[in-house]
């Protein structure tokens, strides 16, 4: 099992590397898409499209099940241990997948990211400017509490000039 677990994550990595290469350029993919088809079918030379990278689940599913079978053949030749299990085979093709769907909305978020910038960039400032306010009115929501308690502490000392609850309510702007 600890085998099967690090052959899988090494599989994501190899996914995603595998996604970010195609992504630069697709040389191999346009290879074959000229031996295989004639001149009207072939990709137009702005088409990005690669084994993996740009394509539907099905295909990329076909396209790494073939990569890893003849990997597995050729180290079956190579290596006469039977190493090439049918589990490893299939942590190999699932954390594969799994690594080019994690690079893609890796790309993905970066690129709304970068569109987004200047806007998240506004609300930020406006998040911290709201904060902001939040705070001053929680300081002066405290300070009316200290001098409510202050006010309560000095009923023992006798004062001269007491102002009614409504006066002080209106002096404070909370009555009109």
């Amino acid at each position: 099992m600890g085998l099967e677990l690090i052959i899988f994550i090494a599989a994501i990595f190899f996914g995603a590397f595998l996604y970010w290469r195609e992504s630069r350029g697709n040389g191999l993919y346009r290879f074959f898409n000229k031996v295989f088809n004639s001149k009207e079918l072939q990709m137009k030379p702005t088409d990005k499209k690669g084994f993996v990278y740009q394509q539907t689940f099905l295909v990329r599913l076909i396209f790494i099940g073939f990569l890893f079978l003849i990997g597995i053949v050729i180290v079956r030749f190579l290596i006469p241990i039977d190493l090439a299990t049918i589990s490893i085979f299939a942590s190999m093709i699932v954390g594969t997948l799994a690594g080019t769907y994690l690079a893609n909305f890796v790309f993905k978020s970066g690129e709304v990211i970068e569109e987004k910038s200047d806007s998240l960039e506004d609300i930020v400032h406006d998040t911290i400017e709201k904060g902001k306010e939040i705070i001053d009115d929680l300081k002066t929501k405290d300070a009316d509490v200290e001098e409510v308690e202050d006010v309560e502490g000095k009923k023992e000392a006798p004062e001269e000039e007491k102002k009614s609850a409504r006066e002080r309510l209106k002096d404070k702007g909370y009555l009109k």
